[in-house]
This record gives structure tokens, sequence and C-alpha cells, in this order.
């Protein structure tokens, strides 16, 4: 059985274990190093579950996967009903619909955060995080020709945008 909660203090264990594990795939972020104790702990306090949460989505007790949302472009008031959406599902749980699961939960939850609009920003190589935006409609609103730098590589940065 399988459930999406808020995250807690407890899960930034799992967490960082999939999100390593996400730097070491090297498209699924532009991180290329494991975050710190202190740096994890700092972005959890910026997740305030009141303005920007953390999904996770547990399967028999494990944290399977993530989902949160971020300030897209933080300060600008402007800007203040879009967010940033990102989600990352532990290697060990791919190819289950966690991501589907994880992603039908954020977009049916944003308008209560007041978000109305949503921005994915991937890179161009991973192309399963691209066909779980096209699933859920959002679209190719942009794209940072060649700014992405991987292992001699230089990839695109794209921007998928979905208005909820």
């Amino acid at each position: 059985m399988s459930s999406i909660r808020i995250m807690k203090k407890s899960d930034l264990n799992a967490i960082d274990e999939i999100f390593n594990q996400a730097i070491e795939a090297k498209f699924s972020t532009a991180f290329t190093s494991p975050l710190s104790g202190e740096e994890r702990l700092s972005w959890f306090h910026d997740h305030d579950p009141a303005d920007f949460p953390v999904f996770v989505l547990e399967e028999k007790g494990v944290v399977a996967g993530f989902v949160f949302f971020s300030p897209y472009r933080k300060g600008r008031k402007a800007l203040q009903s879009t967010a940033e959406i990102s989600y990352f599902v532990h290697s060990g749980f791919h190819l289950r619909g966690i991501g589907s699961r994880l992603m039908e939960h954020a977009i049916s939850k944003a308008p209560e955060y007041m978000f109305k609009t949503l921005i994915a920003i991937i890179m161009e190589p991973n192309i399963a995080s691209i066909a779980l935006l096209n699933k859920f409609k959002f679209r190719l609103w942009g794209e940072m020709p060649g700014i992405l730098e991987v292992e001699g590589g230089n990839y695109n940065h794209q921007y998928y945008g979905l208005h909820v």
C-alpha cells in the first residue's frame, strides 16, 4: 500500500539517498555533488509545508519518491502565483508509476497553495522527465541552448510550463 504525505524531518536521509541517485544519473539535476547535511537542512527549512511543501510517496514504509514546489524567481511579487515543480524517484522504484502519482498529487494540490502556473526546468537528455511532463500536459515554453556542461558535453536547459 502506498500513500502520499507531507515530508517530515525524519525523511531527510531517504530524500538524500534519492537525490544522490539523481546526481549519479547525470541528467536528472544540475547538481554535480551531494548536498552537505547543512545544505539539505537549509533546503528542508526553505520548504515550509504551508507555502512550498515537499510531498513524499511511501510504499510499504519506504520513501519511493518525492515532489516539491519551490519559489520561481523568489521575491518577485508578479511571479508569486508561479512555482517551480521538481520530482525525484528512487531508482529501485522506477517504472512503477511513482512519478505519475506524485505529479498528479502535486498538480491537484497546487491551487490550495495559490499556484496558477507550474514551471519544470529539465535537462534536455532527461527523456523520462520530458515524457512525464508531456503526460500531464506541460508544454515546452523555452530553452537555454547549450548552457549545461555535463561530462564534456553541452546540453540545453528546457523550461516546461502548465497553467493549473
